[in-house]
């Protein structure tokens, strides 16, 4: 399996490979105040963005993480970042994550629409078992949205992850299973 020719669209969203070529549609967007504030990722600056990608090519070379750009079908444009990432092929469990959308975009329901469409293939086409989300404590936006698809609270790892202003955030812990998942979605 190429993980670089990875695609997946519905009527609402297209994910397509992110790519050196292609991360700079990402850039206006990347550049909106405090977008990931609950992230430890910097994507701040031309050069930072420039360095969060070259790191997620990286770990889809050694086949941890499948890094897409997000395109609105509906708005024609780029929208934002998602990926699979921490992938386990060998225990089935991966986690999707480092996900991240232009504010005018938040509500919109495209969130929910690529996430439905990478837990599918997760599932079906990459016979995973398990998916997980990390999120930092405080996001509740984030923590409700996994919720609506299923997802349940796990557990919560206290003071894990710095973030880039220095605060240490708690993470929360979300897995839907695969046999939850086909539950749900009928």
């Amino acid at each position: 399996m190429n993980l670089e020719e990875i695609v997946l669209e519905n009527d609402h969203v297209k994910l397509i490979p992110l790519s050196l070529e292609n991360y700079r549609q990402l850039l206006p967007i990347a550049l909106q105040p405090q977008l990931v504030q609950y992230s430890p990722s910097d994507i701040e600056s031309s050069a930072s963005l420039k360095n969060y990608v070259t790191i997620a090519l990286e770990q889809r070379s050694q086949k941890t993480s499948i890094p897409f750009l997000v395109f609105s079908k509906v708005h024609n444009t780029a929208v934002g970042c998602t990926r699979f990432m921490n992938i386990d092929w060998s225990n089935k469990v991966l986690h999707i994550g480092a996900t991240w959308l232009g504010r005018e975009f938040h509500g919109t329901g495209l969130n929910t629409q690529m996430k439905q469409l990478m837990i599918n293939y997760a599932f079906d086409s990459l016979h995973f078992e398990k998916v997980e989300f990390r999120i930092d404590e405080r996001n509740t936006r984030s923590r409700k949205a996994v919720e609506k698809l299923g997802a349940v609270l796990e557990g919560i790892l206290r003071k894990n992850v710095y973030l880039k202003d220095g605060f240490k955030r708690n993470t929360c812990c979300y897995g839907i299973l695969h046999e939850e998942w086909n539950a749900f979605k009928i």
